[in-house]
């Protein structure tokens, strides 16, 4: 595997082969794959039995017969839904970008979305918890409704955690970006046990040893002995 520079970024022209096992099994995945989870619930749960008619033909939000509360919902689960696929995708292909201001841009855009999505899902919990706990049971007959609204609540409450976490992983990368392992699902691989010391004399005789072959030698200066041994010009007598 290529070493990598700042933000992760491999070396130009290097190939990185992708591996679904470490892909799939990365903790930024599953949380990806579960808040894409929990937004479908949601807003699937608001369209198929958020709606009720009650005497006419009109249909109802179940939710204080608010329509501002399912449409938000539907918004928000649909939204989060896209931005889970866009980002799994982007994912997948961020080992192989290897500009390290595309690297950046990616992970600042992984940062704001989840930041706010996280936000959002946190004031739809409170939205909809406050519209549900105002509905009366009269608006719903035979309890019609009333598990699809519970099963919205709770999974708002859990994609908040989840897009939560997102938010501080991204933030992490971000802070951090010369770490590969934050912005991959890429472990570098371990230094040669077989490399070769190279030592470098310093003025005492002593000697510094370094396994980088690439490191430069520290700034010594050698003396002449000559000098030290020289006196001092004595000033004149008058």
């Amino acid at each position: 595997m290529e070493p990598a520079g700042a933000y992760g970024a491999g070396k130009a022209g290097g190939s990185i082969a992708f591996d679904p096992v470490a892909f799939f099994t990365h903790p930024r995945t599953l949380l990806r794959l579960l808040s894409w989870v929990f937004s479908i619930v949601v807003f699937s749960c608001i369209v198929n039995e958020g709606y009720i008619n009650i005497g006419s033909e009109r249909l109802l939000c179940i939710f204080n017969n608010n329509a501002d509360a399912c449409n938000y919902g539907v918004t928000i689960g649909v939204a989060c839904f896209l931005g889970s696929i866009c980002f799994l995708i982007l994912d997948v292909y961020f080992p192989s970008i290897s500009s390290v201001r595309d690297r950046r841009r990616a992970v600042l855009l992984d940062l704001v979305f989840s930041g706010l999505a996280s936000f959002l899902w946190f004031v739809g919990f409170c939205f909809l918890a406050n519209q549900w706990q105002a509905t009366s049971p009269d608006e719903l007959p035979l309890a019609q409704g009333s598990d699809a609204a519970r099963a919205t609540i709770a999974f708002c409450f859990f994609s908040i955690l989840t897009w939560a976490v997102l938010t501080l992983s991204a933030l992490r990368r971000f802070l951090t970006g010369s770490n590969t392992n934050l912005f991959t699902w890429q472990h570098l691989e371990p230094a040669p046990c077989n490399a070769r010391a190279t030592p470098y004399p310093i003025a005492n005789g002593a000697t510094i040893v370094t396994t980088n072959p690439y490191q430069a030698p520290p700034f010594t200066e050698t003396l002449d002995p000559q000098k030290l041994t020289q006196q001092r010009p004595m000033a004149p007598a008058f």
